[in-house]
Parts: structure tokens; C-alpha cells; sequence
């Protein structure tokens, strides 16, 4: 299944390559072509970032931290995957670095003076229960859920993301489902 953000299946293959070339130019020191990074993939990277960590502010700075990330490795990059799959992966490692231990919070308050109202982010990433119930689930689960059923990755990709093999991607969403089950069976009762 493509991803969303591709659009059009036929530009897929441009697109890829493009987004090579521009990966090379981060490499090679170019701050435009991070720019330019950054303006194609902020918006799925945060959408990721944000059902991972259940925050807004704790999304934007794994964000951060995964561009300069970028910024410190594009030249590692071997493409041996899209680089799509591969800034998912670099953002994934930058979360777990971040998140490792902490529970997610279920909902944050916002702070005095902010507008309560969702914005373009929030609106893209689901309502409460959404993150609600993806936070019942443990990270390693949380994420390939996220990455199935919300940024469309395939099996495949999903593995490439998160480094482990296609049939433990198939595990853990099978695990996923029976929480999610149990849970709408809860709510149910």
C-alpha cells in the first residue's frame, strides 16, 4: 500500500528518487535541502511522533532531535530503502530514546494563553479516544499499529522501520488487536 503522503502512485518512483538527491545534498552540508526535507516529511514524521509519545511538545522536540539526527547521518545512508522508510526509522529511534520507560500521557493540558482548539496536527492525528486507546498499548505495539492502520506502511516497510523481521510485525499486531479488543469489550460491558 503507498503511503499517503506520496500521492499519486505514478509520481512514486520520481519521488523517491528526488528525495535521494536530496538526502545526498544533506549529507553533503546543504541546510536548503534539510529545508526541503523537512517541508516533505514534518507533517507524517509528527503525526508518528505525536500517536508515539501522546504530546504535542514531546512530538516537536523527538521532531528536532530527529532532524539533527538527519542532519549528523544522511551520508549513512546506503538505500537500501526508501528514504521515507529510513527517516521513519531515525525518527522511531529518536522516540525511543526519549520515551523509554515513560508512559505516554493520555491527554495534555494546554497551556494558559494557547488556543484549546485542534490544530492542523491534532486534526490529522485523531481525537481523544484515538490516543486514548493507542496509549493502552505498549510502545512496541503502539508503533506498528500507527504505522499499519494510520501512515499506511506495508508489512514490509514497517519492518524496515523498525528494524525487526515481518513476522514480528505480524505478531505484534496481532497482539495489538487483542488489547484493542479487550479494551472495546470493557467499554462495552
Amino acid at each position: 500500500m503507498t503511503p499517503r503522503w506520496f500521492g499519486v502512485a505514478g509520481r512514486r518512483g520520481r519521488a523517491r528518487d528526488d528525495d535521494t538527491r536530496v538526502l545526498a545534498r544533506v549529507a553533503d552540508g546543504d541546510a536548503s535541502a534539510l529545508t526541503e526535507l523537512y517541508g516533505r516529511y514534518a507533517g507524517p514524521l509528527f503525526a508518528f511522533l505525536y500517536r508515539l509519545a501522546g504530546d504535542r511538545g514531546t512530538a516537536e522536540e523527538i521532531l528536532q532531535d530527529t532532524l539533527l539526527a538527519v542532519w549528523r547521518s544522511a551520508g549513512t545512508y546506503q538505500s537500501r530503502s526508501s528514504v521515507s522508510t529510513w527517516l521513519f526509522g531515525v525518527a522511531r529511534r529518536q522516540a525511543h530514546n526519549r520515551l523509554r520507560g515513560v508512559p505516554p500521557p493520555l491527554a495534555a493540558e494546554p497551556p494558559d494563553g494557547v488556543d484549546p482548539l485542534p490544530g492542523p496536527e491534532e486534526l490529522a492525528v485523531g481525537d481523544d479516544r484515538v490516543r486514548a486507546v493507542l496509549a493502552r498499548l505498549p510502545l512496541a505495539q503502539r508503533e506498528v499499529v500507527v504505522l499499519a492502520f494510520l501512515d499506511d506502511l506495508s508489512h514490509r516497510e514497517i519492518a524496515e522501520v523498525l528494524e525487526i523481521p515481518v513476522g514480528t510485525v505480524k505478531s505484534r499486531l496481532h497482539h495489538a488487536r487483542a488489547t484493542l479488543r479487550e479494551y472495546v469489550d470493557e467499554r462495552t460491558a
